[in-house]
Parts: C-alpha cells; sequence; structure tokens
C-alpha cells in the first residue's frame, strides 16, 4: 500500500529556481549568470510595451478610427506583442544586463 509520503516528491525536486520556476535541474547560481529581479523585468517590460503602444495608436490610429474599441485593441495588440517578446524586450533586456555586469565589475 502506498501513502502519501511515497507519492510527494523528493525536495530536491520542488526546490524553486531563482526565476521562480520550480525543477530538479536548476542551473548553480555559482556558474551562471545573476536572474534579474521581477521588479526589474517589470520594468525592462514597461520599458518596451508604453513606447509601442504609443506610436501604435499614433501610427494605427487613423486607419482603426471607425473600428469597435475591442477590434481596435486587438489590431494595436496583435502588432505591439510580438514586437515587445520577439524584439524590444530581449534587447533592452540585453543592454540592462551588459550595464548591470559593467556596473558589479
Amino acid at each position: 500500500m502506498t501513502t502519501s509520503q511515497d507519492l510527494a516528491p523528493a525536495p530536491s525536486q520542488t526546490a524553486a529556481t531563482p526565476s521562480g520556476a520550480s525543477g530538479a535541474h536548476a542551473p548553480s547560481s555559482a556558474t551562471s549568470p545573476a536572474v534579474p529581479t521581477v521588479h526589474e523585468r517589470a520594468l525592462v517590460t514597461w520599458l518596451a510595451i508604453f513606447p509601442l503602444v504609443a506610436l501604435g495608436l499614433w501610427a494605427l490610429g487613423p486607419l482603426m478610427e471607425g473600428w469597435h474599441p475591442v477590434l481596435r485593441a486587438l489590431g494595436l495588440t496583435l502588432v505591439v506583442v510580438p514586437l515587445a517578446v520577439y524584439v524590444v524586450v530581449p534587447r533592452l533586456m540585453g543592454a540592462y544586463l551588459g550595464l548591470r555586469a559593467r556596473s558589479r565589475k
């Protein structure tokens, strides 16, 4: 007969990684670069999203003037989200991490 202790994962399998995910194969902090905090990631994401939304509203606004507000939001996010996720945020995060690494030397 199995007990609840038999079904519980070993403590090493539930340890949280610095990024907040759990797993047994987390890299050791001694060999990997410091992971940005959730606050740093939020700031970098906001620095990417705000200008993209402002520019998107300015550029796409006249084209979507007669659209329902939900469709305008859909059109804007179809442009802004992929740009932010695949282009702007990775570049800003790389620049930020480079600056942070230089300042810690």
